[in-house]
């Protein structure tokens, strides 16, 4: 499944939820299902800066050239909203997540729907998460160059 459809397939989801309270919920289930990230990645070196809470994204490229991203929080619903990033993100490679439209967020309006502290700290994960895939994928470009 590409991003596109992946996104949709969350919109279609939050769009069960009539109420925002409903739909805070399910980020918590998200987060409380979200694979435990391994602790040697729960450093200050994988801290986004930006977010009120903690939160650690790890990222690394698998034998396929795809990103595999790995995260926490110590906020539940922060850790319900990277899950989110996490399914939308990891298993593309960084010219996928690179060069992708973010539409979900507004679609489903986590935005709004978010203090401002949180909706500054999804947009730092969302940058991050870019960030690496720029990293990785001009790293593989140079490869193909030798």
């Amino acid at each position: 499944m590409d991003i596109e459809e992946i996104q949709k397939e969350i919109v279609e989801e939050f769009s069960i939820y009539d109420d925002w309270m409903d739909k805070y919920n399910y980020l918590i289930e998200l987060g409380k299902e979200m694979p435990a990230m391994d602790p040697k990645y729960r450093t200050d070196q994988y801290l986004i800066d930006g977010c009120t809470s903690r939160v650690w994204i790890h990222a690394e490229l698998d034998d396929e050239g795809k990103m595999i991203i790995t995260a926490d929080s110590d906020a539940i619903i922060t850790k319900g909203i990277v899950a989110l990033l996490i399914r939308v993100f990891s298993g593309h490679s960084p010219e996928e997540i690179k060069d992708a439209e973010l539409t979900f967020i507004d679609e489903v309006g986590l935005k709004e729907n978010l203090s401002p502290t949180r909706a500054n700290g999804l947009l730092s994960m969302v940058h991050q998460i870019r960030m690496y895939a720029l990293a990785f994928y001009t790293k593989q470009q140079s490869g193909k160059k030798e």
